[in-house]
């Protein structure tokens, strides 16, 4: 009954950080599943929790495997309806949802943080956009602190240039 406890404050204390680092990292706001499933394996996987760690980083970094299992998932979905409408005859199009209920220049940030590669979106969303230290960020990426500040300044110069190529375009 402990662990539940634990869990439910840990609940309590996280669960918005871990929704809207969710909203970030998969780009789409119905996480509210994918949060419930954090919490869930937390609680089936407490034995693994080391208590010289930070109980939020931990967190994390289930969220992010969360989310990278249910992005692998929604690819192989859509790839199979690419495949399904291809072998039909029909074309496929993709009508972008309205993620966010953001102004014109966050969504375009947004975007194109969706369009770097995957370390420079990890490092940027967590290290920039949730404001991590450097150490929580290595930890939830078992990176080096080392490489998440040359990862994190890189993303950010990355960031700007396509951002300079929007501007100038």
């Amino acid at each position: 009954m402990a662990d539940n406890k634990i869990i439910a404050e840990w609940f309590r204390q996280y669960s918005n950080d871990i929704l809207n680092f969710l909203i970030y990292y998969t780009g789409r706001i119905d996480v509210e599943d994918m949060v419930q499933e954090v919490f869930i394996r937390a609680l089936r996987r407490i034995n693994t929790f080391h208590e010289l760690s930070n109980p939020k980083t931990w967190l994390f970094s289930i969220a992010r495997n969360i989310a990278i299992d249910e992005m692998r998932k929604q690819k192989k979905e859509k790839d199979k309806q690419q495949q399904l409408l291809h072998f039909q005859g029909q074309s496929y199009s993709n009508s972008p949802e309205d993620i966010y209920r953001l102004n014109e220049t966050n969504k375009e940030i947004y975007q194109t943080i969706q369009t770097l590669k995957q370390n420079y979106r990890d490092v940027l969303i967590l290290k920039g956009i949730k404001e991590l230290s450097v150490k929580e960020t290595a930890e939830i990426l078992d990176w080096s602190e080392n490489k998440v500040k040359v990862t994190y300044n890189r993303a950010l110069k990355a960031l700007a240039k396509k951002i300079g190529g929007l501007v100038d375009e």
